[in-house]
């Protein structure tokens, strides 16, 4: 008689990895923000990633502190994930009348781990020395205004991390007790980590991985062109 295995088509699917520490960690933040944590997203084993509402960063960053023992603050930086409308050769005259470069299509936004719905976002990543567990946190700030509150009163070490932000990306942060730039000077113009800021740099030489390589030589003979004595023949 045919044993049960062999006589079965199902199989039986490999329960998805879990990791149930990480997994509390949203949940317990999940309790104290309710619906303004907005997304979630666990490599099990590795890291996790935690998307808040705008009005509730500051509560999120607290709640990771005190609830999650994160002391540790790590870094705030932004990022736009609008892809570049120059592309690889950063629109420079020379690129696009010498080379012929073109402006490509842009693809659509892809915000990354947890998700977003503007082009811009910010990011703070956090450490409990305690679990040796990190978490990065995440918000969408509007593509028209980008502000958000500062997380200074909550971590200290944010204040050089928002100005850098700041001056680089034009976030603004509420409640920043020293909102001065960091590198630029304090009439430039632009914000220069901007998908959309050109550089100035493109508009004068082109961009390397297009310029065109001159050919080598065709190799000749040791003899030269004219084998066998024939010149002056």
């Amino acid at each position: 008689m045919a044993s049960p295995e062999s006589t079965t088509d199902e199989t039986v699917a490999e329960e998805a990895p879990r990791d149930e520490v990480r997994e509390a960690m949203v949940e317990a933040l999940r309790a104290e923000l309710g619906d303004a944590l907005v997304g979630s997203h666990i490599v099990p084993g590795d890291d996790v990633w935690v998307r808040v509402a705008n009005d509730a960063w500051r509560e999120a960053a607290e709640a990771t502190k005190h609830k999650l023992s994160c002391l540790y603050f790590d870094f705030l930086s932004a990022i736009d994930w609008l892809p570049s409308p120059f592309g690889r050769d950063m629109d420079s005259e020379i690129d696009t009348i010498v080379h012929g470069a073109t402006v490509k299509e842009l693809p659509p936004l892809a915000q990354g781990y947890a998700g977003g719905d503007t082009r811009f976002q910010v990011f703070a990543r956090l450490y409990s020395i305690s679990t040796h567990l990190g978490i990065t946190l995440k918000v969408d700030v509007a593509d028209d205004d980008p502000r958000i509150a500062s997380l200074v009163p909550v971590y200290a070490g944010a204040n050089w991390h928002e100005r850098e932000c700041a001056e680089m990306y034009g976030i603004s942060f509420a409640g920043h007790p020293y909102p001065y730039k960091l590198y630029l000077p304090g009439d430039f113009e632009g914000y220069p980590l901007r998908k959309d800021f050109p550089l100035l740099a493109r508009r004068v030489r082109p961009w390397p991985g297009i310029v065109d390589v001159e050919p080598m030589p065709e190799s000749e003979s040791d003899d030269g062109p004219n084998e066998g004595g024939e010149e002056g023949a």
